[in-house]
């Protein structure tokens, strides 16, 4: 389910606004981000404005704006199908009211069909897109690459690679170190997300009993990651999120220090916005 937000809309008329000289990012909490270019572009990725499910999962950060609201967008990415990255409350009114495309892996499509998302809103056929690893996107003057991801929960999981004149950003899902290596030694990523979190304890989905729970990576998972990517900057995501999942991400600089990536730490909270 989605709620009402607090925020009202000024941060879709602040990224509607914007202008930037190159690649703009906003960071929405959870991993959701906005990318937008020079030229225009913007793109959604695993936007989450719904409250999880209390009291296994609890939200612990504001849901920034109401989907409905959203008049701008020329793509909106799923990472892989779990309810947080791939969810019809948060993701088909966006879709229905700028007519942007939606990309996603065929495990997030199942979701995408088992929501009904055409018969439930304004949803068109041609609006959705299975990728895999592989593909490419061509969007005015961004150019997104479909690249693998490495974790254990997902059916079949994605990163993205954003390629503009101004830099590289690269947004890894919830995937844990193990897969990377490819993708940073294809590409020089300026700016990388990668999931970040405690291990909780969670409720079981099934029986209900208080679990040790590892969902993302650990301090040292992290920056075994970015290691993998050779990332210049990392922006740890998803430790705001879940109750019993939060953790602090400035304990990253202590676990860095003695890597060659990541070169800098960069912590965003919900609402901030990086620029490359």
């Amino acid at each position: 389910m989605t709620v009402d937000s607090d925020w009202d809309d000024w941060l879709l008329r602040a990224v509607e606004d914007a202008d930037p000289d190159g690649l703009a990012i906003w960071y929405l909490g959870c991993n959701g981000f906005v990318v937008k270019s020079s030229g225009g572009v913007t793109v959604f990725v695993d936007p989450y404005l719904g409250i999880g499910d209390p009291p296994r999962t609890v939200r612990m950060v504001p849901v920034p704006f109401d989907p409905s609201e959203v008049q701008e967008a020329d793509a909106v990415l799923g990472t892989h199908e779990h309810t947080d990255h791939v969810h019809g409350p948060s993701q088909a009114p966006i879709l229905a009211s700028t007519g942007a495309t939606y990309y996603t892996t065929d495990s997030g499509h199942e979701v995408v069909h088992d929501e009904a998302w055409t018969d439930n809103w304004s949803v068109t056929d041609d609006q959705l897109e299975e990728i895999a690893e592989g593909d490419t996107i061509e969007l005015g003057d961004l150019t997104i690459h479909v690249e693998p991801a490495n974790d254990p929960d997902a059916d079949h999981p994605v990163s993205f690679v954003f390629e503009h004149e101004a830099g590289t950003f690269f947004h890894g899902g919830d995937a844990r170190p193990g897969a990377f290596e490819s993708v940073g030694e294809s590409y020089d990523i300026d700016l990388g997300v990668l999931a970040f979190g405690a291990v909780g304890m969670i409720p079981d989905s099934e029986s209900g009993e208080p679990t040790p729970t590892k969902w993302y990576s650990d301090e040292n998972m992290i920056i075994e990651a970015a290691n993998e990517l050779q990332l210049d900057t990392l922006l740890p995501s998803h430790w705001d999120m879940w109750k019993g999942m939060t953790t602090e991400p400035t304990v990253l600089h202590n676990h860095a220090r003695s890597f060659d990536y990541p070169k800098t730490l960069e912590i965003a909270e919900i609402g901030d916005r990086v620029d490359l």
